[in-house]
């Protein structure tokens, strides 16, 4: 059973303003609903959609983003649009969901590396009410020619998904040593511009999540993805919106880290890694 606590945010200019709650409740469907989904004057102008739909299901390019979502999960209708989406055979990894209809299959939680979360992940969702958000001088902005470094760090610190485009998604900065990526976060940026400008990472209505935390773990201690999250943050606000985030329910010290800087824990929910009904010659993994 997902959990939910209440959040009002103040409203000073240096703490986030009040935003409606209820979207992050099933932020991928939010997002994928509304930012993600390319308007047709964009299509005009030769854009990409971010979101692939189908009805009530809606997913991201594997190559982007690893994950689906339906417009309500217990909806039968919106399991059959996903299956018709994604083909049979094909396991997707989904979420906030905790049963699957007859016919699709658990195959394992879709994040999260302990015991407990091996037949079911878990997540948790953190937002900020009280970050002191502000520039870092010594980071850059990353952009498609440091995608192999990334891809390498992340593969190291395991933050969650990054893919091989999820630069396209948003801002991601980063902090060097020596030329060596030392530390990433990034942020899904704001809608309406270009493909090649980035469409925004996971960002229902009023929110933008931070994403891709991680520091080569010789220089952690050092308070680097803490001034990270703090840059990524202050875009963020400047925007108008307000910062959110998630990570595994069993990543301790990443939950103790974002709450002694100003974000407090909202949601737990189930992540699911779940298998269509039918059959599928190449066996799909999306």
């Amino acid at each position: 059973m997902a959990q939910q606590t209440d959040i009002r945010a103040g409203g000073a200019s240096s703490r986030p303003t009040a935003h409606d709650t209820s979207v992050l409740d099933n932020a991928v469907w939010a997002a994928l609903d509304g930012p993600h989904a390319l308007p047709h004057s964009l299509k005009a102008m030769g854009g990409t959609p971010t979101a692939e739909r189908v009805g009530q299901a809606a997913r991201y390019p594997a190559d982007v983003y690893a994950f689906a979502a339906l417009a309500d999960p217990v909806d039968p209708a919106a399991w059959a649009d996903l299956h018709t989406l994604v083909g049979p055979g094909t396991t997707v990894r989904i979420k906030p969901v905790e049963q699957v209809p007859e016919g699709w299959e658990i195959v394992g939680g879709g994040g999260g590396t302990s015991h407990a979360l091996k037949a079911m992940g878990e997540g948790v969702q953190l937002v900020d009410t009280a970050l002191r958000a502000e520039p870092a001088p010594e980071a850059v902005r990353l952009g498609p020619d440091d995608v192999p470094e990334i891809l390498d760090l992340v593969a190291r610190t395991k933050p969650g998904p990054f893919l091989k485009r999820t630069i396209a998604l948003g801002t991601y900065l980063g902090i060097r040593d020596r030329g060596q990526l030392i530390a990433l976060a990034g942020e899904r940026s704001e809608m309406g511009v270009p493909p090649a400008e980035g469409w925004g990472r996971l960002r229902p209505p009023g929110w933008t999540e931070i994403s891709a935390v991680c520091t080569n773990p010789a220089y952690r201690g050092r308070g680097l993805a803490t001034r990270l999250v703090r840059a990524v943050a202050a875009g963020i606000r400047e925007r108008g919106d307000i910062p959110f985030l998630h990570a595994a329910a069993d990543n301790a010290n990443a939950i103790r880290l974002y709450e002694s800087i100003g974000f407090t824990l909202r949601r737990r929910s189930p992540i699911l890694l779940v298998r269509s009904p039918g059959t599928s010659h190449q066996g799909a993994v999306l």
